[in-house]
């Protein structure tokens, strides 16, 4: 089997989302309430996107984001500009029904505590199709702007999950049924819809993709997997449907050769610092790291809550991993011989499961922090000053190591 491609991802590694500005968090909801407009707002992100691709250079990453800046929540703009979604923003769902949502989806439950529905929902209204446009080109030319040619590769886009705006809803609701007959319809037109951006996003100059999903671990969930079973409204088990996100997601990934495209699991990263649920990768493991056609997998690792590293028995040869053992939601900063350990336990389970050797099986990982500093605009409890130090201790344990690689 070949090696793992790299670089990206690269040793020292980010999940995107970084904390945001305290001016253009500000500028952003005087947007939304129509108190200042688009124009006012744009010369703040692009300054802002300026001085976070800097901080990333100076603390030593190879790969730069955008910090996310260009948007207010980690899910960005891609499903919201499909021909045939809807964008519902902030209030009551006039003309939908609150019983559409899986109550037991654990972003939901957590969203709808305080509230009748989630914020900024998304629904499908009509037959989807792209609109022939990247819905990231302004984010993409800002950073080409700031980076240079040669490094264009390097620059991480992240995109939502194709099954962000379907596992939320109860089966059969996340389309109307004189549109779709079936999830398989439905499917199809996004799966077709992402491979044209990803396209897009090639003819850009991009080459670096990272899909940001909690929807897959959520199916590590015993919580969920309850809620499922009790749903009676469900034709397929949790084991089926988990088998048609993979299906459905290898569709979606369809993208020329030289593109790398890698997908994050998180457990929920929302205000505060909270995160939505639990559970190990165990249940998961062997259909994600062998069935999905991704290049890398970017793990949450920094709690108990993630499990242990066992499941990495299941990674092939030919894919990567970026371990997230560094917290990105709390200040207090990690030991990094501990990291270094522990990327040495996770290590000897690949190499338990491939017959490799240590040495051999941690050319397979990298180094990051679990999650996004700010998923949401307002971000976690850190403050700049914390993440920066979070960046910098990463850089330094991939250094130790991994001396001399980027």
């Amino acid at each position: 089997m070949a090696a793992g491609k790299r670089s990206p991802p690269f040793r020292a590694e980010h999940v995107g989302s970084l904390l945001r500005p305290q001016s253009l968090v500000e500028k952003r909801y005087e947007v939304a309430a129509g108190k200042a407009s688009q124009a006012d707002l744009e010369p703040l992100e692009d300054k802002a996107i300026a001085d976070v691709v800097k901080l990333q250079k100076d603390c030593g990453f190879a790969a730069v984001s955008s910090g996310e800046y260009a948007r207010h929540m980690f899910w960005g703009t891609f499903f919201e500009e499909l021909n045939g979604m809807k964008e519902l923003q902030l209030g009551v769902l006039k003309g939908y029904d609150a019983s559409m949502f899986r109550d037991y989806a654990p972003d939901v439950k957590s969203f709808m505590e305080a509230k009748e529905v989630p914020n900024a929902v998304t629904v499908c209204v009509g037959k989807i199709s792209h609109p022939g446009h990247s819905s990231y080109q302004r984010e993409v030319g800002v950073m080409k702007k700031v980076v240079p040619e040669s490094e264009w590769k390097n620059i991480k886009i992240t995109m939502i999950s194709p099954s962000w705006y379907h596992f939320r809803y109860r089966a059969g609701r996340a389309y109307p049924s004189d549109v779709y007959k079936n999830d398989e319809e439905y499917f199809a037109d996004v799966a077709k819809a992402y491979q044209a951006e990803l396209k897009l996003l090639h003819a850009a100059g991009i080459r670096n993709i990272q899909v940001d999903d909690p929807n897959l671990a959520y199916f590590c969930s015993e919580a969920m997997l309850e809620g499922w079973a009790a749903d009676k409204g469900n034709t397929k088990t949790a084991d089926e449907m988990f088998d048609s996100y993979v299906k459905f997601y290898n569709a979606c990934f369809e993208r020329p050769d030289d593109m790398h495209l890698g997908i994050h699991l998180c457990r929920g990263n929302y205000i505060g610092s909270r995160h939505f649920s639990e559970g190990a990768y165990d249940n998961i493991a062997k259909k994600l790291f062998q069935d999905l056609n991704v290049d890398t997998y970017y793990l949450e690792y920094d709690t108990p809550r993630a499990g242990g590293f066992e499941p990495l028995t299941y990674l092939p040869k030919n894919k990567t991993v970026v371990l997230g053992v560094v917290t990105s939601k709390f200040p207090e900063l990690e030991k990094q011989q501990d990291l270094v350990d522990r990327i040495g336990q996770a290590a000897d389970f690949i190499a338990k499961g491939s017959g490799q050797s240590r040495e051999e099986a941690l050319d397979q990982i990298c180094i990051s922090p679990q999650c996004g500093f700010a998923s949401h605009a307002e971000g976690n409890a850190v403050t700049h000053e914390d993440m920066r130090k979070k960046l910098e201790l990463v850089r330094a344990t991939a250094n130790q190591i991994w001396p001399g690689q980027a």
